[in-house]
């Protein structure tokens, strides 16, 4: 157990590496008046998401079953748990105290994904309340059911690393919050403030995700290699699609399509990293670029939400992709544990028929409470700063 420990624990320092990341990420691709928002938006979340699973989110993931929906209180404050021995929640691969670090970090890094939406425009006072909310009502629910003894779980939902959990909650999220936001005042047309950053932290990303999905095998075996594999081969071709398709319709590269591309391709292998072969990654990243490309350049102008940085067309369509593809890939022989092969590795279309119902209910799941959320802080606080402050600020940042 001590080398799955160690394993975990460097899986883990990258998966906190990539909260700093994505806030170069998103900084970089912000014009420089937005640069510090931006900034503080994403790093707030190394505090809060923190201390909210510590008081209650790993209770309300992982202990108790609530109607199949949520756990309970009994691990509040993390009380009640033996840290040093080993957990039965990973079959006793590492101890307790291990994974309850391990899943804090996707609780930090989740819902940092969706500021990519709202950046420029939202109270930051609402953001930080919002956070609170969503973390206790999506978040934790959607742990608990597809992770820790939930429905979802319960049917054969496969999400080997956070496809539905982290990309399509956190990227529905982020196109419900654009929607209820509105666009901005001023929409830049010009170069992103700074390429270089965008680059560092598409590279701090990629390289936090392999903590991210070979990770989540916990244990340093054969599955968590396959993952690792799987990771770099669809990010790859998402990669090189992306420049493909820009040659195509754009005439020209770009260093943004490129990092955007990659994203995509890591997006979309999560779910089924640990589950598919070579040729079933590469398929993945294929479909998963093309579509989060049409939906980015030719569907987002037709609906109008102004989804910012196009978080919900990155981490939201790759994401449901990559899952529902996993009903088609996913293969026993790579990975033994799982109950069915997908339909393309010699299983039934019952596995696919799963995964595209956990699929659509986390997006209607995510879609209606978030709402709730929103309508009930709008009715006690204010969502967007005013038209003032945004062009005071404009003014002042320039």
């Amino acid at each position: 157990m001590a080398t799955n420990i160690a394993f975990v624990f460097i899986c883990a320092v990258l998966v906190f590496f990539m909260t700093p990341g994505l806030s170069f990420f998103y900084g970089g691709m912000v014009p420089k008046k937005q640069v510090n928002n931006t900034l503080m938006s994403v790093f707030i979340m190394c505090s809060i998401p923190v201390l909210l699973w510590v008081i209650c989110g790993y209770s309300l993931s992982f202990s108790g079953n609530n109607w199949n929906l949520i756990g309970d209180f009994h691990n509040f404050m993390l009380h009640n748990i033996n840290m040093g021995a080993a957990s039965s929640l990973t079959d006793g691969k590492i101890n307790n105290v291990t994974f309850v670090i391990f899943q804090m970090m996707f609780a930090i890094i989740t819902p940092a994904l969706f500021v990519g939406a709202i950046v420029g425009r939202m109270d930051f006072k609402f953001l930080i309340s919002f956070v609170v909310l969503w973390s206790i009502f999506v978040y934790y629910p959607m742990v608990h059911m597809v992770w820790g003894g939930g429905f979802l779980q319960g049917l054969g939902a496969l999400d080997f690393a956070g496809g539905l959990v982290v990309h399509i909650n956190s990227g529905v999220t982020a196109l419900v919050l654009a929607w209820f936001l509105g666009p901005r005042l001023v929409k830049e047309n010009a170069s992103p403030a700074n390429l270089s950053w965008v680059v560092l932290g598409t590279s701090m990303l990629w390289v936090g995700w392999y903590g991210f999905n070979a990770g989540s095998a916990l244990g340093i075996n054969t599955i968590a290699m396959t993952a690792m594999l799987t990771t770099t081969i669809a990010t790859a071709t998402a990669m090189l699609v992306w420049i493909v398709l820009d040659v195509i319709f754009k005439k020209n590269a770009s260093l943004l399509g490129i990092c955007s591309g990659a994203v995509c391709g890591l997006v979309a292998i999560t779910p089924a990293c640990g589950y598919v072969t070579v040729g079933g990654s590469m398929i993945i990243g294929l479909v998963a670029t093309l579509a989060s490309y049409l939906f980015i350049n030719k569907i987002k102008p037709i609906i109008k939400i102004d989804d910012t940085l196009d978080a919900f067309g990155c981490h939201g369509v790759a994401g449901i992709v990559g899952s529902i593809l996993t009903g088609l890939f996913a293969s026993k022989a790579v990975n033994p544990t799982i109950s069915e092969s997908g339909l393309f590795e010699g299983g039934s279309w019952h596995l696919l028929g799963v995964q595209l119902g956990a699929t659509l209910f986390t997006v209607i799941f995510t879609v209606v409470v978030v709402s709730i959320i929103i309508i009930v802080l709008k009715s006690v606080m204010r969502m967007r700063i005013s038209k003032a402050e945004e062009k005071l600020r404009e003014i002042v940042e320039d």
